[in-house]
């Protein structure tokens, strides 16, 4: 499975030596700046977890970044361009537009700072035009990180802070990625995305800070409105998804904490067929998390997490949650050959542990064991499913490691390892692919200029 990896280990150092030498840009100043990155990932998996796709695959991921910005007094103009494809695949390898972007314009917006405008200890910040979005616990909203390409919105941001308190605001019409067909993604070929009416989102939060000790309280609304255009059939979502977390962030010697709930109502088609009736939604997600940080040379930290979400059971209702636009490797699992957890019918606690040996370094480790929350509904985004639920309910174990290691400030060593141990479910349902083992690898260099 790994027989590249060696090859892929060389290039990678020697690219990095070669980057070492460039620098970073300074921060953001009056005037015109760039920025730019590279990622390189090479990808292997035996023993796919998600139904209908090869036992055994390789990718080669490549993600680009270039970004301008002019800024002048409160006044900033920024545009960013992604090219984000990939290599070694075949029609029986999980490629979709999670995988491939090309040239595309991502963000594209003009951003305007009032300041004290407001009053004193008031800010004010207005935004318009293309956009990425990283709201609150990202699990509602977020640009992804780890998956090689991301999400892109259009339309107005505002942000208002005021002491304690802080809001955001947004109305966007998310950007669905281009092209989507197989064929083409698997030949990086360009296509502009889009936006439009036909999937709005809107709405927003609001957060306290120390309001519960040294804890955050934060709420937050948002509305997706989604409907078939030509060519482009949907499942016609109308979802209202209202949440409310509190948190406090991890400090040395102390403890840490974090609760999110989140319910989401609404209705949507039972079929991507024209006219096909509704039917209303009824979904809900929790988050729980409690960790310890040591002092010391290795900064040890370690935490333990429970995450559900509903899955759709009989009854009329749809009770799948969906996470809108949200990341999963910060709490779940890699993207990319993996992705097989998502926040959707799966119940999963799990151990973390992380450290910091020195300056240039970061581990993580975690094991997960997991559950359907309803046994008729598919796993998570495996796409396994038995519909009558005799293949039981325990999904497997699932053991997740992750090595960083910077070798300058513009140049970074990462990889990541996923073994799967199949349980029942995953096993026995009837379109589950055969083995009982996942196991995932990727290295990634990455250099930012």
């Amino acid at each position: 499975m790994f027989r590249r990896v060696g090859a892929f280990a060389m290039l990678a150092c020697g690219a990095a030596r070669a980057a070492n030498a460039q620098g970073m840009l300074p921060p953001s100043s009056e005037g015109l700046t760039f920025a730019a990155s590279e990622r390189v990932r090479y990808e292997a998996i035996d023993g796919q977890a998600r139904a209908g796709f090869n036992e055994s695959d390789q990718l080669v991921n490549f993600r680009t970044t270039l970004l301008a910005r002019y800024q002048h007094g409160p006044v900033s103009v920024v545009g960013e361009l992604w090219d984000s494809r990939i290599y070694n695949g075949n029609r029986g390898s999980p490629v979709t537009t999670g995988e491939v972007n090309t040239l595309e314009p991502v963000q594209a917006y003009v951003q305007l700072d009032l300041g004290a405008a407001l009053g004193r200890g008031s800010k004010l910040k207005l935004q318009a035009g293309r956009f990425m979005l990283n709201l609150g616990s990202r699990r509602l909203v977020a640009a992804d990180d780890y998956r090689n390409t991301t999400n892109g919105y259009t339309g107005v941001r505002a942000d208002w802070s005021s002491g304690r308190w802080a809001a955001t605001a947004i109305y966007t019409m998310p950007q669905r990625r281009r092209p989507d067909d197989l064929d083409s993604l698997l030949s990086n070929a360009p296509a502009i995305d889009r936006e439009g009416s036909a999937l709005v989102l809107w709405g927003g939060l609001i957060s306290r800070a120390r309001t519960i000790g040294q804890a955050l309280v934060e709420t937050s609304y948002f509305h997706l409105g989604e409907h078939d255009t030509p060519g482009r059939p949907t499942r016609d979502r109308s979802l209202d998804t209202a949440a409310i977390r509190i948190v406090r962030d991890p400090a040395p010697a102390g403890l840490d904490y974090e609760v999110e709930a989140i319910g989401q109502t609404g209705s949507q088609s039972v079929s991507l067929v024209a006219g096909a009736a509704r039917q209303s939604v009824r979904a809900w997600f929790v988050h729980g998390r409690v960790g310890y940080s040591w002092k010391g040379d290795w900064k040890p930290r370690l935490m333990a997490e429970f995450d559900y979400a509903s899955g759709d059971a009989p009854g009329g209702r749809y009770g799948r949650f969906d996470t809108l636009f949200g990341m999963r490797r910060a709490d779940l699992a890699p993207a990319g050959l993996y992705n097989a957890i998502a926040r959707s019918n799966v119940v999963a606690p799990s151990l973390q542990a992380e450290a910091a040996p020195d300056a240039r370094t970061e581990l993580m480790l975690s094991y997960r064991p997991m559950w359907l929350a309803a046994r008729t509904d598919s796993f998570s985004s495996t796409g396994v499913r038995d519909a009558i639920g005799r293949s039981g309910d325990f999904a497997g174990h699932q053991l997740d490691g992750r090595v960083r290691y910077r070798l300058s400030k513009a140049v970074r060593l990462e990889a990541d390892a996923v073994l799967l141990a199949k349980g029942r479910f995953l096993r026995d349902a009837p379109n589950a692919p055969p083995g009982r083992w996942t196991k995932y690898g990727a290295l990634n260099l990455m250099i930012a200029l």
